[in-house]
């Protein structure tokens, strides 16, 4: 099968979705309104609350939502045949993540730009509220640990890529001044800082000197560099504490300053790449070579767990604590929340989209195909080196070189996930905050105390454990319930908006439905998962991690849907804003 059917197929729907679906949802369901002040003018404080241009609030909503889940996930669930994970991406991008990342929105708006947890006490209680506050808490916690443990692998996989990545941080905040400050436009300076760092990979991946190669410099696997370490493990380690530094920076400066400017670049980035890879595509037009559908998986069962698997791409409870967590406070009109929500949705299935295309047409033939993905365990180790493999085949039809290519790739990769790490750690903060004032504990409100926590704990919790690949594998051995909590959480956000939509008497099936089945399979996976995969006498100190941080989600999570059951069945006034 050509693939590039797959891409006409995925743009057309993605098309007629954002055209006809989005807009019925904007006017019918949640009834934008252009005059609304939104918290970013109400509460205008220069730091957090900034109101934005809704393309620049785009690449920052996009970027910080983007990371390597749409990349990962589509490249591990192809082990199940690309059919499967094709319709759930097209279908899942349309019905549920677009909804669900605009309701989001659109809800922390209209509630003065809170989070998602504090509205959950304003719907469903506050019993409701602490609890999923705490699920927030260890999901953002586990984003962290899991995008620090991805990026540190690139960089030393591809140390080609560091020195791209770490020029743009001067940029974006160069940038920063000269928007904010002198009043410049963002479009020119962005795209010259895009072409430095394009400029600067292509340079990097022909001349060794600039690759910072951390591995090489220790001596590699064979020579132990310090406490035990090897100079792989030490590298990691090194990387992790770099990468927590810089969130702690990042994640306390003002928006303007770094994030808004970064997430901008990176949007471009979003655009250039796609382009690349899809021109690509059109030229080479390569062969499906993974089968539709894979008889040989047996290990595992693609329902429930394709819905887990591919959780940004299709939809993700993290793309809500982004909405609702710096996206709403940025929102310059209330009918912006469309292209930022929706078509951010859009964006990530796009992505998503070319991730499944690159990895079923990066072997030559089918067999090849089945000894790289022999098992789900295999797919989830080299996932993501497929993709930036694939990826850069695909950009040789443009006559690429595959090595700059591969550089490329890495450093869009890495871009991405770096901006939803510092955002996920900026998150944290307000979680952490937000605890702090309901359990009146003040030093928890102070911005340096909160952000101290959130970066500490997500260091040690991906450099302690000691999992399947060793030192420093907390990332790695945390992918599988970061998927069941992460989709746990979209549940529960959706399920905020239809109890809203109810109450402010409107048509709540279009984020009711997708609800529903989004609570069935992760529900069924995480029992599954609990129960079966990570209990028993022979449970390692892994799966006994797994078992009690999963236990302890999956409990509260059915508490919070029992006492959802019963606000839906209410019929009480409603407790949030009606001046919608």
């Amino acid at each position: 099968m050509n693939s590039i059917w797959l891409a006409i197929i995925g743009m057309i729907v993605f098309a007629l979705g954002y055209r006809f679906y989005s807009k019925w949802i904007a006017e019918k369901i949640y009834r934008l309104d252009p005059n609304y002040v939104t918290p970013a003018h109400q509460f205008e404080d220069g730091v957090d609350f900034v109101p934005t241009n809704k393309l620049v609030l785009w690449g920052h909503h996009f970027t910080s939502v983007a990371g390597a889940a749409p990349i990962v996930g589509p490249a591990i669930a192809v082990y199940w045949g690309w059919l499967p994970a094709f319709l759930w991406v097209i279908l899942g991008t349309i019905f549920a993540a677009g909804v669900h990342d605009f309701g989001t929105i659109v809800l922390s708006v209209r509630n003065k730009g809170q989070s998602v947890g504090t509205i959950t006490s304003k719907i469903i209680g506050s019993r409701a509220k602490n609890m999923f506050l705490f699920i927030i808490l260890i999901l953002v916690l586990m984003v962290n640990a899991v995008f620090a443990w991805v990026i540190s692998n690139l960089f030393i996989q591809f140390p080609s890529s560091v020195l791209p990545v770490f020029i743009q941080i001067p940029l974006a905040i160069w940038i920063g001044y000269a928007v904010y400050k002198r009043k410049a436009s963002m479009l020119v300076p962005s795209l010259i800082a895009l072409a430095v760092m394009y400029i600067t990979a292509i340079i990097a991946s022909n001349v060794p000197a600039l690759q910072i190669d951390l591995v090489k410099a220790f001596g590699g696997a064979e020579n132990t560099v310090l406490f035990g370490l090897d100079g792989v493990a030490m590298s990691f380690f090194i990387w992790i504490i770099i990468l927590m530094i810089y969130c702690y920076v990042a994640s306390t400066l003002p928006v303007w300053k770094l994030l808004q400017p970064r997430d901008f670049i990176n949007s471009h980035q979003l655009v250039v790449g796609l382009v690349i890879l899809y021109a690509g595509l059109v030229v080479l037009q390569p062969k499906v070579t993974a089968p539709m559908t894979n008889a040989a998986a047996t290990d595992t069962s693609w329902i429930p767990l394709l819905f887990i698997t591919i959780a940004c791409g299709a939809i993700s409870g993290f793309h809500g604590l982004v909405s609702s967590g710096t996206t709403s406070k940025q929102l310059n009109k209330e009918t912006d929340a469309r292209f930022v929500g929706y078509f951010g949705a859009v964006g990530e299935g796009t992505l998503a989209l070319i991730s499944i295309i690159a990895c079923v047409t990066l072997f030559a033939t089918k067999g090849d195909f089945m000894a790289a993905y022999s098992s789900f365990g295999a797919a989830n180790g080299g996932g993501l080196g497929n993709f930036v493999n694939g990826a850069a085949l695909l950009a040789t039809g443009i006559w690429i070189p595959e090595d700059v290519a591969r550089t490329i790739v890495a450093v869009i990769v890495v871009s991405f996930a770096a901006t939803t790490l510092d955002t996920s750690v900026r998150l944290m903060r307000y979680i952490i905050s937000e605890i702090g004032e309901e359990y009146q504990i003040k030093s928890l409100s102070k911005v340096h105390v909160a952000t101290s926590l959130a970066v500490c704990t997500s260091a040690a919790l991906v450099l302690l454990p000691k999992g399947p690949n060793g030192f420093g594998s907390g990332g790695y051995l945390l992918w599988p319930l970061f998927g069941t909590s992460n989709q746990l959480l979209a549940g529960v956000s959706l399920l905020l908006i239809s109890i809203w939509l109810k109450r402010q008497g409107r048509n709540y099936l279009p984020t009711f439905i997708p609800m529903v089945f989004i609570f069935a399979m992760t529900v069924w996976a995480m029992v599954q998962q609990v129960v079966f995969d990570w209990s028993g006498l022979g449970a390692t100190d892994t799966n006994l991690l797994l078992f009690i941080l999963g236990g302890i989600i999956l409990i509260l999570v059915i508490w919070i849907i029992l006492e959802a059951i019963s606000a839906f069945r209410r019929n009480d006034p409603p407790s949030i804003s009606q001046d919608m």
